[in-house]
């Protein structure tokens, strides 16, 4: 019954407007030409998309976040209104958080933490967030909106229902996509739900990244942890998205804060396996040292040693400016609709190349092919399996950071050179071996070394003859094109237990360190075309 009255809110609220969306191709549904529609149209359309999702509750809420960063699936001008909508939703009153903060501690919470503030820190889609002090120390309080496992788990079951009847009735990849993003999302917000799942995950991130002094994780505090309630240390930041008055002061270096997430990110999903999934401004700080904070582990994705290698060669094939080894590995992530000819992929991903290595000097060109590809992206026939709907979160995330503070920034350009600088240590991640011992990897490193010290006479050259404005010119072309050095693996830290964690398949699962020994035991290919592809 309860499933009928939430179909019947659906209908009633997105009814009309998909209605309207057919209308745009067939005038009366089943025949007839489009409707001619003004851009004035649909800009009002989608934003009454929005109202209607966030009046619906949290579970569209999240959606919404995740097919704001959708090209694929979403045109514009509904793509940029989806990314309006915030994770922001009227706070819970007190007195029934305090209720559920009373029933997972089994007394008054006064007795447990002190000055616990009544007033929400933040009140997002699924948990509200209160200040207190627990053994003299500042904490931030995390609790379960009540009620909202229950209403997400049926949003999730009659959504996909829906888009179930509309693939019966028009077999196309765009809702393939939606059908996915649905699965995928359906499993993780189960675990997003669960906070001692997210803090065991935030302490075992904390623990692999200990020797990274550029990047801060709250501690957990275990003993006060609940499903229902999350303590943790309070830092102190400011959103990622909100720097412009300390970067124009030179305090903090745009490009400095994008190197660093890209990074962070490229071992949490090369390395480790293991990734932060949930990224946007509000769960990304940056303190008065310039470090920055990452927060909310409640999505964490466990990416098999298959598919990181996969994606290790896709970003090498990319970096070499190679599109048919690039498509193939679109192929090989199952990225590509069925039936795609390879040659159409290899098209669609010279033309992504070319505006990523567009020089400078033709911004404004770069900029023109760029917007051809945002309009025909929609058409193409990409579908974002399983955990790559969440790297396409992070790439948007990284793009959008970079292109606030600089409006020339090239993911790619400034990508290359942390990937290849991070080479050995992904290396040894994947397949056991930095590379050292082969021939290849030797050749490669060899040649980067030579390369490096030739810079280093030019710039050396430069600095002596050449003055201050040459010495400007120096410092873009450092920036864009000179060699990184090889670094050598870091040591792993060890990671905290985290048997008592579920899988997809309800199983327990061991920690980080024994899961990529077991998907090293997997990958018995005997190929080496990654270390083929960076010599």
């Amino acid at each position: 019954m309860r499933d009928a009255l939430r179909l019947g809110a659906f209908l009633v609220r997105l009814g009309p407007l998909a209605l309207s969306l057919r209308r745009d191709r067939m005038r009366w549904l089943r025949w007839g030409g489009p409707v001619p529609r003004t851009a004035a149209f649909h800009n009002a359309r989608a934003l009454r998309i929005v109202r209607e999702l966030a009046a619906l509750g949290p579970t569209f809420v999240k959606l919404a976040q995740i097919f704001s960063t959708r090209a694929d699936l979403v045109a514009e001008p509904y793509l940029s209104a989806l990314g309006t909508l915030t994770d922001r939703v009227p706070p819970v009153a007190w007195h029934k958080l305090r209720a559920v903060l009373a029933t997972a501690w089994g007394v008054d919470p006064d007795t447990i933490v002190e000055n616990l503030d009544p007033a929400p820190l933040a009140a997002g889609s699924l948990g509200q967030v209160h200040r207190a002090r627990f053994n003299g120390r500042e904490v931030v309080v995390k609790i379960l909106r009540p009620g909202v496992d229950e209403l997400v788990a049926r949003d999730v079951r009659v959504a996909k229902r829906i888009v179930d009847w509309v693939y019966a009735r028009f077999p196309h990849h765009h809702v393939l996509g939606f059908r996915v993003v649905l699965e995928e999302f359906g499993v993780h917000v189960r675990e997003e739900m669960d906070f001692v799942r997210e803090g065991a995950q935030c302490a075992r991130m904390k623990a692999r990244f200990s020797d990274e002094p550029r990047l801060r994780i709250p501690l957990v505090y275990g003993e006060l942890t609940r499903r229902e309630v999350l303590v943790m240390e309070y830092l102190e930041g400011t959103r990622i998205d909100a720097l412009d008055e300390r970067i124009a002061q030179g305090t903090v270096s745009s490009r400095v804060l994008v190197e660093t997430l890209i990074e962070c990110y490229a071992r949490m999903m090369l390395r480790d396996g293991v990734f932060h999934a949930d990224p946007h401004p509000g769960n990304l700080l940056v303190d008065d040292a310039g470090r920055i904070i990452l927060l909310d582990f409640g999505m964490v994705i466990d990416v098999d040693v298959r598919t990181r290698k996969i994606l290790f060669d896709t970003i090498v094939a990319a970096i070499r400016r190679n599109p048919s080894a690039t498509a193939d590995g679109f192929f090989a992530l199952g990225m590509v609709a069925p039936g795609t000819p390879h040659a159409t992929m290899t098209e669609l991903v010279s033309v992504l190349l070319e505006i990523a290595y567009s020089e400078s000097a033709m911004v404004e060109r770069t900029r023109q092919i760029a917007e051809r590809v945002m309009r025909e992206l929609f058409a193409w026939p990409i579908v974002l399996p399983g955990e790559l709907v969440y790297f396409a979160r992070t790439a948007a995330l990284i793009e959008g950071v970079g292109s606030r503070y600089d409006p020339d920034f090239n993911a790619i350009r400034v990508a290359s050179p942390v990937v290849l600088r991070l080479r050995g240590e992904l290396l040894s991640a994947l397949i056991g071996d930095t590379g050292a011992n082969n021939p290849l990897v030797r050749l490669a490193a060899t040649l980067g070394a030579v390369a490096g010290g030739a810079a280093a006479l030019f710039d050396t050259a430069r600095t002596k003859w050449l003055g201050e404005a040459t010495g400007q010119l120096g410092k873009w072309r450092d920036a864009l094109l000179s060699p990184a050095p090889v670094s050598s693996s870091t040591p792993d830290v060890p990671s905290p237990s985290l048997d008592q964690i579920p899988d997809k398949s309800g199983r327990t699962r061991p920690a980080v360190t024994s899961g990529i020994e077991r998907g090293r035991e997997d990958y018995t290919s005997p190929d080496i075309t990654h270390i083929k592809q960076l010599s």
